[in-house]
């Protein structure tokens, strides 16, 4: 029998190039340490980084308030449980609702921007900034106090006694046909108004996309097909890696794709982004960013007079609800959206703005 080393590739053996460092395999260079942070910063959606390098400041301002002295890693898993215990509710003897945080620590948070308000944050912002500590004790390689024991049990019970209380997250309203409609007649046949009801449309109408899906779409990813369009959409929170998939092709029919060619033509769009700012004068300039697709939204709703608060996503649970209320198939539903588990799609359907059919079976 040969020897592993007579059985390995003579390429392998053969000497270095000259000018080539030899690497220590037990130890990653500095180059391929920052090559491998690239990869992994690259690979996030900007939101996802957003929120992380939000949560990390908010860590160093709190333990600095808190310890007196700058946050290193690993941090003791004492901290992570005094972490909780200053930003989760819980009921006193009273019944009133109170957490551990010095209002001294509180006001300083908040007026050096750390935090919009006095208060206890929502759980899910507790939840997220501790996941944030995890990951970044995961990247390190070193003892993650957020994975022991009593951090994960009083997490799980903190879930539990707001469970169990009603204190509930409030999702967005769905952003069903009625309002939509009134967003849409806001937008009159100027550039900037051709856009709005363009993006409006598109998001709804394509399965209720995410703004920074919709900023993404462009003539390259967006082909015409009679009168209609389909825009493929490759990469999205449900797919990140971009993987070919049967459901990548969103299709944009009826007033949805009129809309589109409309502002295409007015805006003489032949190549890139389909979405832009109109500048003064009419001006079609640079790409819309997902915050700006917001912005948007938000605007046409003032200009609508709605009162409830809708967002950009509330297009895309009104999608959802729209097509529960029509008796849409729930795989076509999830065709549309992308979404890969039922419990998924369920969860952006409105029950208290959908006439439910299974709640009237005995009125039909």
């Amino acid at each position: 029998m040969k020897s592993a080393k007579n059985a390995l590739p003579a390429l392998v053996l053969a000497p270095l190039a000259a000018g080539v460092p030899r690497l220590d395999p037990a130890r990653l260079g500095e180059m391929a340490q920052a090559a491998e942070a690239a990869l992994l910063r690259q690979g996030e959606s900007e939101n996802t980084l957003r929120s992380y390098r939000s949560a990390l400041r908010y860590w160093a301002a709190w333990f600095a308030l808190r310890y007196g002295q700058p946050i290193a890693l690993p941090v003791p898993e004492t901290v992570v449980i005094q972490f909780i215990v200053d930003h989760a509710q819980r009921l006193n003897a009273d019944g009133r609702p109170v957490n551990e945080l010095p209002a001294a620590v509180d006001q300083a948070l908040v007026a050096e921007g750390f935090k919009g308000k006095p208060g206890s944050p929502a759980l899910s912002t507790v939840v997220h900034r501790i996941a944030v500590l995890s990951k970044v004790h995961q990247l390190e390689e070193v003892a993650n106090p957020c994975e022991q024991p009593r951090v994960r049990e009083l997490l799980s019970k903190t879930r539990r006694g707001y469970a169990k209380r009603g204190a509930l997250p409030r999702k967005k309203p769905a952003l069903t046909r009625e309002p939509l409609e009134a967003l849409l007649a806001t937008c009159d046949d100027s550039l900037t108004g051709l856009r709005d009801r363009a993006i409006l449309l598109f998001a709804f109408s394509s399965g209720g996309r995410r703004r920074s899906e919709v900023a993404a779409a462009s003539m390259e990813n967006t082909r015409r097909e009679g009168d209609d369009f389909v825009f493929t959409l490759q990469h999205s929170k449900t797919n990140q890696t971009g993987t070919e998939q049967g459901d990548n092709d969103k299709p944009i029919a009826g007033r949805a794709a009129r809309a589109l060619q409309a502002w295409l033509s007015a805006a003489k769009i032949t190549a890139g982004p389909l979405f832009r700012r109109v500048r003064r004068g009419n001006v079609v300039a640079e790409p819309l960013s997902a915050a700006a697709v917001r912005d948007i939204v938000k605007k046409r709703c003032q200009l609508a007079g709605v009162e409830a608060s809708f967002s950009a996503h509330s297009l895309r649970s009104g999608f959802v609800t729209e097509a529960g209320r029509s008796g849409v198939p729930l795989g076509e539903t999830m065709a549309m959206t992308g979404h890969r588990s039922t419990a998924s799609v369920t969860g952006y359907f409105r029950h208290d703005q959908a006439a439910a059919r299974a709640a009237r079976l005995l009125d039909q």
